[in-house]
């Protein structure tokens, strides 16, 4: 007898959830996923044709996905795909994993572009957004994709990253979005914008959650940042006056005990209106400032 869409969800939640210590609701999505992946059907489908039987080549997919799953490997590696902001994005192991805590950089990021932000003649876009460190393209798309009335230029040091951010944009048909190569800054061919966001490396080179869960799966240079996690943060807001208009506002993703220093760092670099923000687990998760009036 073959196993069923019950029999699977049933089986592969306990094991996930023995496995990799989730929580069984954690596993059960989890393993619906899995399963949606595998039959092409929406998760109605799973709960509506719990004995639905499955055939032999998708029994073998969905068991592969599995195992991989079970050592560990991240759930949206294996799906190819990731929501974020109510999109849904093409994730590789090239690029991180867009998480919801940073959904709240783009919300602080709309929250500064004024409305509606004309086109002014011979400049293009009258307001320009740079997002540093794109990698899949996510927090640019998700505000480009928001307000195509501003130019949005995404800038990462791999060329991998930004093939999968180039797909992204293609699948979700933005056109206010230039994708280039480079360190930081050095793209930038002196341009100002009128925000910079960014969602930089930020964890300690020794951290031991770099050997945990998911992140042990992600590119460890879009993760770690020297001793303190923090030189790539330093880096940015030492640069980051001289590519912004006046007035003009970065704004910055960090880790959860870092809100402190990155606002002193930004107040010694000139930035004023320096704040931080917290997260939906009342975590501070961005800082940012203003430069110029």
């Amino acid at each position: 007898m073959k196993p069923t869409i019950h029999s699977l969800l049933t089986r592969g939640r306990d094991a996930l959830a023995t496995a990799l210590g989730l929580d069984v609701d954690t596993a059960r999505i989890e393993i619906q996923c899995l399963l949606q992946h595998v039959l092409d059907v929406q998760r109605v489908h799973l709960l509506s044709h719990p004995a639905q039987e499955l055939h032999e080549s998708q029994i073998n997919s969905y068991y592969a996905l599995l195992q991989r799953r079970l050592a560990g490997e991240p759930i949206a590696y294996l799906l190819g795909q990731r929501e974020f902001f109510g999109l849904n994005f093409k994730v590789t192991p090239a690029t991180l994993i867009p998480r919801p805590e940073t959904e709240l950089l783009v919300e602080l990021a709309l929250a500064r572009i004024p409305s509606p932000a004309q086109t002014i003649w011979g400049r293009g876009y009258a307001f320009r957004v740079l997002d540093l460190g794109t990698g899949c393209g996510a927090i640019a798309l998700a505000i480009a994709n928001a307000r195509p009335d501003v130019g949005m230029t995404a800038v990462d040091a791999s060329r991998m990253a930004l093939e999968v951010a180039r797909t992204n944009a293609q699948k979700l048909h933005t056109h206010n979005v230039c994708l280039k190569y480079g360190d930081w800054f050095s793209a930038c061919d002196g341009n100002s914008f009128d925000l910079i966001v960014s969602n930089p490396p930020y964890v300690a080179e020794g951290d031991l959650h770099l050997l945990r869960g998911d992140v042990r799966f992600e590119p460890l240079k879009a993760l770690a940042s020297g001793q303190d996690g923090l030189d790539d943060i330093r880096c940015i807001i030492q640069h980051a006056p001289r590519h912004l208009a006046t007035p003009g506002w970065l704004l910055l993703e960090h880790g959860y005990d870092q809100a402190e220093q990155v606002r002193d760092l930004l107040l010694n670099s000139g930035f004023r209106d320096v704040f931080s923000e917290k997260d939906l687990a009342g975590i501070e998760r961005v800082s940012g400032g203003q430069i110029g009036a």
